[in-house]
């Protein structure tokens, strides 16, 4: 039997949309450039049959280190409908983590734009197995290229951050990746919807951004930095209405003035992710972006968007991620595996956009795939009615008096304080049985604060185990390298190395 080439991700994300609607703005890149969906997809099958030529065949791993978000999207979607197995690497990782990643994924290939031409000199040599090095294709056809993958076939892999070793391979099909693309079963979108993004799309954030905003048919808006100050300028330009984000940028893009007199007013919808949206950081965005909609989601590089709940209404409670996306699930699991309701377990996900699995490591994904359920050492608790809330990882909880208590609990009522922009909780000694709490403040544009009155206005509010110890007034707090030029996950482990001896 023929497999339909709606079963292909590059087909279905994109040739699809230009058959459909042709002359509609797909892309436009850094306010210099638009392409429609035809003129897009015409010139990913110029690439695609480019890469056949070169001898890029079906199921051969390709290593990809881009940093222009353009190419990203043309090669990613090239590889696709051809068939090739894309290795997504960071632009960020050192060189060392770049050989080695290249090197434990078998492939053969390495694509690569000018501005990581250094990084290539220096590995090159290292790298025998690989036996193409691409930077620049020659003019091809812009016919549709012969597609070469396919529903449950690998599409790419997608890597994770980890604190130790390499960054693990998520091998993502085809199938899933297309299963994730339907995020707007759930989020409102209407026929001029604009979706704005930065250089995250690169690994995981390419089938989580870029693909649902093209096969939903969106106008997707690329730009190199996505950071508040060109934040501050693209969305009034391009009249954005759809972001995707951490709580993290808001507390960076409203704790200065600079947001002020800007026209945001087109924002229509916020999704926000990675780390806690606390009370205080809502009510300063629908302070400032009122008609914004905000939606919490949960999900990890393994199942992407497998919990989505709108907050700012009251349909889902704050502090959770909402419910299963149409078609997914989600449970919470005892130590000995059961479902329990409205008690803190492992979180479970499960769906057609989970993972195949770990690329080279099977002992690890027997160990995080059990039968349709992906179990990644989240905590949580779920409701009767399939509300996920997300209580973080046991790592970074803090531990006193006996009593656990995520970092966001404290964080929250920090930020709620006048004058404090962002905080950051950890518990010291890292594992102890009986810790202190290190708060680390950062005070909003034009404000100072007085760590002993902030002490005594959070005892007023926090009972004994989780009032700070000690308070740390910072000019910022550590945050991870997200490649958008806002800042990242907050760096909670940082905080502790940088302030811990104060505790000592």
């Amino acid at each position: 039997m023929a497999r339909s080439p709606y079963g292909n991700y590059g087909h279905a994300i994109l040739t699809a949309g230009a058959m459909r609607t042709p002359g509609r703005v797909a892309l436009t890149y850094c306010g210099e450039r638009s392409l429609t969906y035809d003129e897009l997809n015409r010139i990913v099958n110029r690439r695609a049959n480019a890469l056949l030529a070169a001898g890029i065949v079906p199921g051969r791993r390709v290593a990809a280190l881009l940093n222009e978000t353009l190419q990203v999207v043309e090669v990613y979607l090239a590889h696709a409908k051809i068939g090739a197995v894309t290795a997504a690497l960071n632009p960020y990782w050192p060189v060392e983590t770049v050989r080695d990643v290249v090197a434990a994924a078998g492939c053969t290939a390495f694509v690569y734009d000018e501005t990581v031409e250094h990084v290539v000199e220096q590995i090159r040599g290292s790298l025998p197995a690989v036996t193409a090095w691409i930077k620049d294709l020659p003019a091809a056809s812009d016919a549709e290229p012969p597609l070469g993958g396919y529903h449950d076939d690998p599409l790419a892999l997608y890597y994770t951050s980890g604190t130790t070793g390499l960054p693990k391979a998520v091998v993502h099909t085809h199938a899933s990746s297309l299963a994730t693309a339907q995020i707007w079963l759930d989020v409102p979108r209407g026929p001029g919807s604009v979706f704005g993004t930065g250089a995250i799309i690169w690994g995981i954030g390419f089938p989580a951004i870029v693909g649902p905003a093209l096969y939903a048919g969106m106008r997707l808006v690329l730009e190199q930095d996505w950071g508040p100050a060109n934040f501050l300028r693209v969305v009034p330009r391009e009249r954005v209405t759809h972001v995707s984000q951490i709580p993290s940028f808001y507390s960076a893009l409203l704790g200065s003035p600079d947001h002020e007199g800007v026209d945001l007013s087109s924002i229509e919808v916020i999704i926000l992710g990675g780390e806690p949206l606390t009370a205080t950081m809502l009510d300063r965005i629908k302070a400032r972006l009122p008609q914004a909609g905000v939606f919490s989601f949960y999900g990890q590089t393994e199942a992407p968007y497998t919990c989505m709940g709108r907050v700012d209404d009251g349909s889902t409670p704050l502090g959770s991620s909402g419910r299963a996306r149409t078609g997914n699930a989600v449970r919470v699991t005892d130590p000995s595996g059961h479902p329990v309701i409205d008690e803190a377990g492992e979180i479970n996900l499960a769906g057609p956009h989970r993972m195949a699995g770990y690329d080279g490591l099977p002992e690890r994904t027997a160990e995080v795939l059990r039968g349709e359920w992906y179990v990644g050492g989240d905590l949580g608790t779920i409701s009767a009615d399939g509300v996920l809330r997300v209580l973080g990882r046991r790592e970074d909880a803090i531990l006193k008096h006996g009593v656990w208590t995520q970092p966001a609990t404290i964080e929250d009522a920090a930020s709620a304080q006048d004058g404090v922009a962002e905080a950051g909780a950890v518990g010291v000694p890292e594992g102890a049985a009986d810790q202190r709490v290190l708060l680390a403040v950062v005070p909003r544009a034009g404000h100072t604060l007085d760590p002993s009155k902030l002490a005594l206005a959070l005892a007023d509010t926090l009972p004994a185990h989780q009032r700070p110890d000690h308070i740390v007034v910072a000019g910022e707090l550590p945050h991870s390298q997200d490649a958008s030029g806002g800042p990242g996950k907050l760096l909670r482990r940082r905080i502790r190395e940088l302030h811990g001896h104060l505790l000592a």
